[in-house]
């Protein structure tokens, strides 16, 4: 059998986020073989990045085991759209407009590509290696730059008509509220993602005399905000507890229209942990369907975002079409 069918036994998983891009060969058992990374705000010109990433890919495979033992390819980015293949509008990234993301690497790597948003990389990854590994119905919610999300429904992804479905950090939470950078107001994102909770803060310091650590931040960032939440700070607490708020009012409607097994929180400020889980769960039980309260599971991933991220884009190649130019 083997001298006529040549089964390949690795992907190459790709993770490119608004800091960095990690690559990795990944085997059938979802061990990570080889992996690397470099900044993605380095290469502000597209096709300068594409050229970078398949040369780094390529050079990766070879010191490997060569493109015979190689499959495909799966990449994660944000705003991607898997029916496309094209990153389309992505507003954290460096490059703008739609960009045919797929095509780009395939004719320079001679490789099948998928590509997939990354909330929805997040959720093939999680399913298949972490908290979600046998449930069938269930959301993650991605917490960084943005607020992304994916929903499994009987087991299978739900990508919409159109490839957008599960952009939750652009539901709307407070009626003319915030600015967001798609270009409407009031956006979930504008409060539970990086600038919104960092903007809770500046208003916070601004609108108040009392004391806090947040005002002596070299670097207010939702991590510092969440350390000076550990040392006590009143302010810092509060700040969270706003964005909890926030961010279980949004969960609440997103859980009564589905109604979902479990939703697993994963992301940079899923970090934050109880500062940020408990108004999160309060605010959720008080908001949802009443039917539902108490029976939908709210989770903290427990995997590594880079590593889980990588392994889910390893998921999406084995389930593309094999092709290659070389064997």
């Amino acid at each position: 059998m083997n001298e006529y069918y040549n089964i390949k036994t690795k992907v190459v998983g790709v993770d490119i986020s608004n800091d960095s891009t990690t690559y990795a060969i990944v085997d059938i058992r979802g061990n990570i073989l080889a992996q690397e990374a470099f900044c993605t705000a380095d290469h502000p010109d597209v096709e300068e990045y594409v050229a970078t990433l398949s040369e780094c890919i390529i050079k990766l495979i070879e010191n490997n085991g060569g493109y015979e033992t190689i499959r495909s390819v799966g990449v994660s980015a944000p705003s991607a759209n898997s029916l496309t293949g094209y990153i389309e509008n992505a507003s954290n990234l460096p490059w703008k407009g739609t960009i045919p993301m797929a095509v780009m690497l395939r004719e320079r790597i001679g490789l099948a590509v998928g590509l997939s948003n990354d909330a929805h990389i997040t959720a093939l990854g999680e399913h298949a290696f972490g908290q979600a590994h046998g449930m069938r119905n269930f959301v993650i919610i991605s917490l960084g730059v943005g607020v992304g999300s994916c929903f499994f429904s009987e087991n299978r992804e739900h990508h919409g008509n159109n490839g957008f479905a599960g952009e939750f950090g652009h539901t709307c939470v407070e009626d003319r509220g915030r600015r967001c950078g798609c270009g409407h107001r009031g956006c979930l994102e504008t409060y539970a993602a990086a600038k919104g909770i960092v903007m809770t803060a500046q208003e916070m310091m601004t609108a108040l005399d009392e004391p806090s650590m947040l005002r002596s931040l070299s670097e207010l960032s939702p991590k510092t905000i969440a350390e000076c939440c550990d040392q006590g700070d009143k302010m810092a607490i509060e700040v969270y507890r706003r964005t909890g708020y926030m961010l279980g009012i949004g969960l609440a409607n997103y859980a009564s229209i589905i109604d979902p097994e479990a939703i697993i929180l994963t992301g940079g400020i899923a970090k934050a942990g109880k500062w940020l889980y408990e108004p999160t769960r309060q605010s959720f039980e008080e908001h949802i369907f009443g039917n539902m309260r108490g029976k939908v599971k709210l989770l903290v991933s427990e995997l590594d975002n880079h590593e889980r991220d990588v392994l889910g884009a390893s998921v999406l190649a084995w389930s593309v079409p094999e092709y290659s130019l070389f064997v």
